[in-house]
């Protein structure tokens, strides 16, 4: 009898685990169908903004080995490898050369952050470069296809950072973050102007070295402002809303201390509502509400209203949701509109200081 019973349980015990399994399978399978519909909300397919140009457009991507610097966020002693992606005029005519424009991305951004401006550029007779820059952005991929996510205790100082509680360690992170930047940009703009003056083929033979502009988004845009202070072959700068952490050479009496000399190129700075009403109460953004107070003559300080920082690249486009969450709420937004006066305002400005062309 103990016996037939046992067989009995046994039986049971099998039908109640094979109703858990399947119940785990259902749920299981639930969860899959609830993030994929989630991921989808999310993220739906995602579509550039059209280009105007009269140009069709290609791309190249290249990775670049620094052989005379350490990565600073590996501890094998590797050398820093950076990637650049070039978006550039696919039906120029022989001979022809263009003006060269570097972006960096923002602070957790990625190298096609602002694709629809670098197709918009392109299509004008543009060659745009932009540029990777491992363990700052939110993640990159290498020739071979692994991922290098963002460096965490990188982005912990992005979280940490307050320039009003904390402005000497503030300090200390912007000028750590702006080394690694300003490295990254002089490596690959010097490695792109030898490959183009030594008639490398591809989109190298396109480059006009004595055109060069700089863009960047946040982080990115601070990184731009500051080449122009570190060499003398940059000759415009568009930062999409970034502060001038380049010119903040220490601390005093518990506020930022600014460079005296006038800023060298022509600049355009462009800003959301995020930070137009608080440029003279963000410390960091101190030399930017001087040049709203008190325009140097090149400078131009754009405040497009209606939407937030991340509505500047193209995650506007890539998710409409996550922008609107990120900003705040904004349903109304327009952000195929916006994204479109972004990348009108940057085009003209560079006709204007890199072709010489009156503005439209």
């Amino acid at each position: 009898q103990p016996r037939a019973s046992g067989r009995a349980t046994n039986g049971k015990g099998r039908a109640i685990m094979k109703k858990l399994l399947t119940i785990s399978v259902i749920a299981g399978s639930l969860v899959l169908v609830c993030l994929a519909a989630a991921w989808a909300l999310l993220f739906p397919p995602y579509r550039p903004l059209a280009p105007t140009g009269p140009h069709a457009w290609a791309t190249a991507r290249y990775s670049y080995v620094d052989e005379g610097r350490l990565d600073p966020f590996r501890d094998d002693g590797a050398p820093r490898v950076i990637h650049v992606t070039f978006w550039y005029p696919q039906d120029a005519a022989a001979g022809e050369t263009c003006p060269l424009a570097l972006f960096s991305h923002g602070g957790l951004g990625t190298e096609t952050s602002n694709e629809s401006l670098f197709m918009e550029l392109a299509s004008h007779g543009y060659v745009v470069g932009s540029i990777a820059h491992p363990y700052h952005a939110l993640y990159t991929k290498n020739e071979g296809g692994h991922i290098t996510l963002v460096d965490k205790t990188y982005f912990q100082e992005l979280q940490r950072e307050d320039a009003r509680r904390d402005p000497e360690q503030s300090y200390r992170y912007y000028q750590e973050w702006m080394a690694t930047r300003t490295a990254d940009i002089n490596f690959a703009l010097d490695t792109i102007l030898q490959k183009a003056a030594a008639g490398e083929g591809g989109v190298y033979s396109l480059i006009d070295g004595g055109r060069i502009g700089m863009i960047g988004h946040s982080l990115g845009g601070s990184a731009a402002l500051a080449m122009p202070r570190r060499r003398d072959d940059i000759a415009a700068v568009i930062a999409l809303e970034a502060p001038f952490l380049d010119d903040i050479v220490g601390v005093a009496d518990g506020a930022f201390v600014w460079r005296d000399e006038p800023y060298p190129v022509p600049a355009l700075n462009i800003y959301s509502d995020s930070s137009w009403a608080h440029l003279d109460e963000w410390p960091q953004y101190g030399r930017n509400a001087q040049f709203l107070a008190d325009p140097p003559p090149t400078a131009v300080s754009l405040h497009l209203p209606g939407t937030g920082h991340f509505s500047l690249t193209d995650l506007a486009l890539a998710s409409p949701r996550l922008t609107r969450l990120l900003e705040g709420g904004r349903p109304g937004a327009d952000y195929q509109t916006y994204l479109r006066q972004v990348n009108q305002a940057c085009l003209a400005f560079f006709e204007r200081e890199l072709k010489g062309e009156p503005s439209r």
